[in-house]
């Protein structure tokens, strides 16, 4: 049996045995899991190995990269800011920003960066990761871009560019970088091992990433016609390297690698978020309910940030979604899928989301990343805590 600490409640003692059972799999390395239930702690987990280089195991304040899980943590700060009168996210975005007017976008107001409709996943000259760190080059050339498409026609998941359109309105709007807004006005009341630009003194807690760098010349070499329908359309888009999903993934070249310490350091707040389950769940958790005194975002603000926006075939992803305002909304088909619930996956397997029809707050991450096979890890997670729901309903 793993080795496990931290703690559940009373009735929730299935989810450490499903834990156990994941960290007992061949998927999982190293992870943890954070659930509250109307804004008490019911499971704090982590086990297994945080470096498999090193041996050093997952402990308590072990700190793990969520990838795009991050961007709901962005999209806290804009409604946070728009809750307080100092945003209009239907203003146009050049009323912050004077310089993103530029081809065309002087009209494209802040609410189409969060519901990815602004038509700039990609950029045409790609940015460096060097480039990408020092934060100016690359909001420099987004606001140079000329769109995709006409803007608010489609949507297109701005799977990096998200992090910079949107933390360069709020460096606009507060005079503070999104990660320095995040740690003072977000973090910092709540107590939560959460940043967008990781403290150096921070470093030595953060899980090494165990993941496979996807082979695009694999997959511009797969023969379309021997796949089933269902799939021919989204593996033509990751075949196709002139398409928009390509380079919208190749937006930054060569590919950041998340475990180089000054990326973990910079503000990149599509992805580089850095956390703890512990803190994912209870950040979801104020944003639904009090904890200890805090509320994030008040009910009207969260209800409007979290209404359907737009839904269907994703232009990059080739997928059906459903976005709120900067907040993804699972498809009736996702293991976390509940009518009210809201909140964002990241990159191999991480999630954190809430659904306040039932008071659930709920944090997963693990370092080790899974790409192109079925991941059942942080749905065996929820389904125990679903059935500890249910019993203590009973």
């Amino acid at each position: 049996m793993p080795e496990i600490g931290g703690e559940t409640a009373a009735g929730f003692e299935g989810v450490r045995a499903a834990f156990a059972a994941n960290l007992a799999g061949d998927q999982e390395v190293g992870a943890a899991v954070g659930v509250y239930l109307h804004g008490r702690k019911v499971v704090d987990l982590w086990g297994g190995i945080a470096d498999p280089g090193t041996g050093r195991r997952w402990e308590r304040d072990t700190l793990q990269v969520v990838y795009s899980t991050t961007k709901g943590v962005t999209a806290a700060c804009a409604h946070l800011l728009a809750q307080r009168g100092e945003l209009d996210l239907d203003a146009p975005v050049a009323q912050y920003w004077p310089e993103f007017a530029a081809n065309g976008k002087d009209r494209i107001p802040v609410r189409w960066l969060l519901t990815h409709q602004a038509g700039l996943p990609v950029i045409d000259h790609p940015i460096t990761p060097a480039e990408a760190i020092a934060w100016d080059p690359m909001v420099t050339a987004l606001a140079a871009q000329c769109p995709s498409w006409e803007p608010g026609t489609e949507h297109g998941y701005h799977g990096l560019t998200y992090g910079w359109l949107v933390g360069e309105v709020v460096r606009r709007v507060t005079g503070r970088s999104l990660g320095t807004f995040l740690a003072e006005e977000i973090a910092a009341p709540l107590d939560l091992d959460l940043w967008i630009g990781l403290p150096e003194a921070e470093r030595h807690r953060v899980s090494r990433i165990i993941a496979a760098v996807p082979d695009i010349e694999a997959l511009a070499g797969i023969d379309l016609d021997t796949l089933p329908e269902p799939v021919r359309e989204v593996m033509a888009a990751y075949a196709d390297p002139a398409s928009l999903t390509v380079r919208s993934m190749t937006v930054v070249t060569p590919p950041l690698d998340h475990n180089d310490p000054d990326e973990q350091s910079a503000e990149m707040p599509s992805t580089n978020g850095i956390c703890t389950a512990r803190a994912l769940a209870r950040f979801y958790a104020a944003l639904i309910g009090e904890v200890d005194g805090h509320r994030i975002l008040a009910p009207d603000t969260l209800a409007a940030a979290t209404a359907e926006q737009v839904s269907g075939i994703d232009r990059i992803l080739r997928l059906p979604v459903r976005i709120g305002t900067g907040f993804g909304l699972p498809t009736p088909d996702a293991f976390w899928y509940s009518p009210a619930a809201f909140g964002f996956p990241g990159l191999g397997g991480s999630l954190g989301f809430a659904d306040p029809a039932t008071g659930l707050a709920f944090g997963y991450v693990m370092n080790h990343l899974q790409e192109g096979v079925p991941d059942h890890r942080a749905a065996n997670l929820l389904d125990a805590v679903r059935g500890a729901m249910k019993a203590q309903a009973r």
